[in-house]
């Protein structure tokens, strides 16, 4: 196998040429995003079994070369956790992969568990024991340490070793097309736009306030990922989730009465206090109309406890009879997404098409049983 470090654009042009006819390519990215909103690209691995290639993005102008491999349907691509490198390939090229498969996703449906890292899969098939030590060093400091090289290497060279094991397993059992539809499922959901306007929904105890203050909060969470975007920091280094929640609650009117509230961080309203305070001032004169309907919280909703157990365990039964973890089939947050379509609970926003079971794989193996159980068990 020849292992090459590309840092010019020919070289990358005739290394995309060379891969462009093989069957599968296993793909690997290293970025730093410890005080930036975006990730920043530092290497690009990949491997054919022929070459094995690290891609230096800040040498090379140009990567489409590389993009169009990724979008190539006639190539399949795997990627181990594949959830970070996908960000990458939609904030650097606005690439969306085609025919990528997650060989994390793999090892959870053939019954490792839902999160193996790779390290754990590489020693459990080949015996061999990866150091992670570089995993979280600096991939844009040049040049690269020979550690460094090494590691990234590793992360296509064993995944191209062990690729074929993997499928060929998946492949005697009947979950090789629902662990593609899963992988899909996560293309799907990296790259549907942020709603910024729902981000509020996902600040803890938002259930608590009531419609002024939530669009009170609404606002103040609009502005913040507006900001982080536009000065790509981290959503945190522009104002915490409990700074956030306790302006949305009490509504201050001065800088001076923000730092007494329980839960604003002082820092924040230093560095913040001024354009906060305007956001705020925004909403305050905003009509009634435009206030977002109070959040229910599900396990309030009357017989909850009761009612996730029965589906939890309706859906126990079904594992047991296909021979499959239960995790795969459903976990917490999808049964409760569910449940609050069922029940169409107040201040939600959930329609069929977005209900994890009741779609793709899940809908084919259990999805109309699920309907009529619950028809059948609750009163919606």
């Amino acid at each position: 196998m020849q292992k090459k470090y590309i840092n010019e654009q020919n070289d990358l042009v005739e290394l995309c040429h060379h891969l462009k006819s093989s069957d599968a390519l296993m793909i690997d990215t290293e970025f730093v995003r410890t005080r930036t909103f975006y990730p920043k690209l530092g290497l690009l691995q990949v491997c054919n079994g022929e070459y094995l290639a690290l891609i230096d993005p800040l040498a090379v102008d140009d990567l489409s070369p590389f993009w169009a491999l990724i979008a190539d349907e006639s190539i399949e691509k795997v990627v181990h956790a594949c959830s970070e490198d996908l960000e990458v390939f939609l904030t650097h090229a606005n690439c969306r992969p085609k025919n990528l498969i997650d060989s994390q996703i793999m090892m959870s449906f053939l019954g490792y568990g839902l999160s193996i890292g790779y390290a754990a899969m590489v020693e459990h098939f080949l015996g061999v024991s990866l150091d992670k030590s570089d995993s979280r060093t600096d991939w844009l400091k040049r040049p690269l340490s020979d550690s460094q090289i090494v590691y990234a290497q590793a992360d296509v060279d064993y995944l191209y070793q062990l690729y074929p094991t993997l499928k060929s397993q998946l492949q005697l059992t009947p979950w090789f097309e629902a662990v593609k539809q899963e992988t899909q499922m996560m293309i799907e959901r990296k790259y549907t736009p942020t709603d910024a306007s729902q981000l509020y929904r996902n600040i803890k105890m938002s259930w608590r306030l009531n419609a002024k203050q939530l669009n009170l909060l609404k606002q103040l969470v609009i502005w913040r990922f507006e900001q982080a975007q536009k000065r790509d920091m981290p959503i945190g280094f522009i104002a915490k989730d409990h700074t956030l929640f306790g302006l949305a609650k009490v509504n201050p009117k001065s800088i001076e009465v923000m730092g007494s509230i329980e839960g604003v961080e002082l820092l924040d309203v230093r560095h913040k206090g001024k354009a906060m305070l305007a956001v705020l001032n925004f909403a305050n004169k905003m009509s009634e109309d435009e206030y977002p309907e109070p959040l229910s919280r599900l396990d309030e909703y009357p017989g909850y406890k009761q009612t996730y157990k029965k589906v939890k365990n309706f859906i126990a039964e079904i594992a047991k009879a296909n021979e499959i973890a239960i995790e795969n089939l459903a976990s917490k947050k999808q049964i409760n997404q569910f449940l609050t379509w069922h029940f169409n609970l107040p201040g939600e926003l959930i329609n069929i098409e977005q209900v994890d079971l009741l779609r793709n794989w899940r809908k084919s193996l259990f999805g109309e049983q699920l309907l009529a159980f619950a028809k059948a068990e609750f009163v919606s």
